[in-house]
C-alpha cells in the first residue's frame, strides 16, 4: 500500500491519497477494511475509490462526495491503469469547496500516479 497523507490543504479540508494492487471486488473491498483499521481514516469525512480491474470492469465508490469515483476512475482509464485501487480521504473543514474539491481529487491522483509509477 502507498499511502501519501497530506496532499492538499484547502480552508480547513485535507486530502490523502493511498493505493493499491487488487485485482477483484473482493480484494478492493479488502483493501478499503484495512485502510478504515486506521482510526484516522475511518473517522474521514470521505474515502472515494475507483479501479479498473484487467478485464476491464470499473468499479467505484463515493462515500458521501458524489462524483470524486467518477474523477478517479477516468484518470486511471486515461492512464491505463488497471488492478491498481486509489483511494481519496478527505477530512471536511467545516466550508464548502464546491468544484474545487473535485481539482484536489485529481491532484491527489496525480501523485500517487507519479509516486507509484515514477
Amino acid at each position: 500500500m502507498l499511502q501519501l497523507p497530506d496532499v492538499v490543504r484547502d480552508r480547513g479540508s485535507k486530502y490523502a491519497v493511498s493505493g493499491g494492487k487488487v485485482t477483484s471486488r473482493e480484494e478492493a473491498d479488502a483493501f478499503l477494511a484495512e485502510l478504515k483499521r486506521d482510526k484516522k481514516f475511518a473517522k474521514a469525512t470521505h474515502n472515494t475509490w475507483a479501479v479498473i480491474l484487467s478485464d476491464g470492469t470499473p468499479l467505484k465508490g463515493d462515500d458521501g462526495e458524489s462524483g470524486a469515483g467518477n474523477v478517479i476512475l477516468r484518470m486511471l482509464e486515461r492512464e491505463g491503469v488497471s488492478d491498481r485501487i486509489v483511494v481519496v480521504t478527505r477530512w471536511y473543514g467545516g466550508k464548502h469547496l464546491g468544484g474545487d474539491r473535485f481539482r484536489h481529487v485529481q491532484t491527489c491522483v496525480r501523485a500517487w500516479l507519479e509516486e507509484s509509477t515514477g
